[in-house]
């Protein structure tokens, strides 16, 4: 696995469940488009896992 993980925010939070806009609240994303780095673990992963259907996700 990579070191890092490149998460952008690709779909609106518009009328997403409230447990959707906390993960991405606590992923730092605000604004689509958006990219933040963190590092690759298990937390980030399932994160990204809860809400990949709104973001895009590459490793670096």
């Amino acid at each position: 696995m990579a070191n890092k993980l490149a998460i952008t925010l690709t779909r609106s939070l518009i009328g997403r469940t409230e447990s959707q806009r906390e993960t991405v609240k606590a992923l730092g994303l605000k604004k689509v488009n958006q990219t933040v780095e963190h590092d690759d673990n298990e937390t980030i992963r399932g994160m990204v896992h809860k809400v990949s259907h709104l973001v895009s996700v590459k490793e670096q």
